[in-house]
């Protein structure tokens, strides 16, 4: 069995050379490499170089087109019988295509998905981020997982799928903006089938500040839009809770600077509180547990603010 490792890239050639290693310490060998690079101007390509013995890996530069179809340009050139999609931002523990190749062994699955941890290498930043991404007191304890509502649509940063279903659904059909969900519920109306494998995980950096992270989950909260004006039934009603949350939060400010009331500033202490308190208990450290905090509430602002700044905005043609 052959997998192809298709891996899009802009501008993030450091982020290149820290997955390219972990690949290169894989316990199952049978796969290729292929990077592409989206029209960067700071290029990965001295980067690969380094690695053309210790792996089976090709380099390709193209134009930019966003990272969905700079995916179906690389499926398009791979040699596998599977595809599999990682971020830049990951890291890659040496038994993930063991582990997926034992499960897929005996099974008939057509496309899957893994879950996302925090590396013990990690910043503070990126362990808190990581914690509000996975606590079951954010919207991310249901994100991408097996036991959560509705169907298991697997996400982009850590995604493998036969070479069956990519010819058969054509790929991509957008490049941004949800791609990865999109991509994912085309191939099951289709009838392909998904699976979990809860093993098959990744070290998923994320971003590595506060700041960038609001960006990217304003970015979500867009995304969840632009997939509804596709499929309206996956607008479910735990997509409005950031919404909700955003709503609450300015009303409490508001009753307690004007003196109305303590009651719903109150509740969100007790929110923040049993954020701070999960966050220890998970991390064992209070710099963690306290960034994870900050971390929560920034999650689900910025998704409630992406969530509404693109429901009122002109729908835009995809390319």
């Amino acid at each position: 069995m052959l997998y192809s490792v298709i891996i899009p890239v802009y501008n993030r050639p450091e982020e290149i050379q820290e997955l390219l290693e972990s690949l290169t310490r894989q316990s199952y060998r049978q796969f290729e490499v292929l990077i592409i690079e989206d029209g960067s101007s700071d290029t990965c390509k001295n980067v690969v170089l380094d690695y053309q013995n210790q792996l089976d890996i090709r380099y390709y530069f193209k134009e930019n087109s966003g990272q969905g179809f700079s995916r179906n340009y690389g499926f398009k050139r791979a040699k596998g019988d599977y595809f599999v999609i990682f971020d830049s931002d990951c890291l890659v523990p040496n038994h993930y295509f063991s582990a997926v190749t034992d499960f897929i062994e005996n099974r008939r699955i057509d496309f899957w998905g893994g879950p996302d941890r925090a590396h013990p290498d990690f910043t503070d930043i990126q362990k808190a981020i990581n914690f509000s991404m996975t606590s079951v007191l954010t919207t991310g304890g249901i994100r991408g997982r097996k036991k959560h509502l509705g169907n298991y649509h697997p996400r982009s940063f850590n995604m493998g799928i036969s070479r069956e279903a990519f010819e058969k659904s054509g790929g991509f059909k957008i490049t941004r903006k949800g791609e990865d969900i999109e991509f994912s519920i085309r191939l099951e109306k289709l009838g392909f089938t998904s699976a979990y494998i809860e093993k098959a995980y990744v070290y998923h950096k994320r971003r590595t500040s506060l700041s960038e992270f609001y960006k990217q989950l304003h970015f979500f909260g867009r995304a969840r839009i632009n997939i509804g004006r596709f499929y309206p039934d996956e607008i479910k009603p735990v997509h409005f809770f950031p919404l909700l949350f955003l709503s609450g939060l300015v009303f409490s400010i508001f009753t307690l600077i004007t003196g109305i009331s303590v009651l719903p500033a109150l509740l969100y202490c007790i929110y923040g509180l049993s954020l701070f308190s999960a966050g220890l208990y998970q991390e064992s450290d209070l710099k963690v547990a306290f960034l994870g905090t900050a971390a929560g509430f920034i999650q689900l602002s910025a998704y409630a603010v992406g969530f509404l700044t693109e429901s009122i905005s002109k729908q835009e043609k995809e390319p």
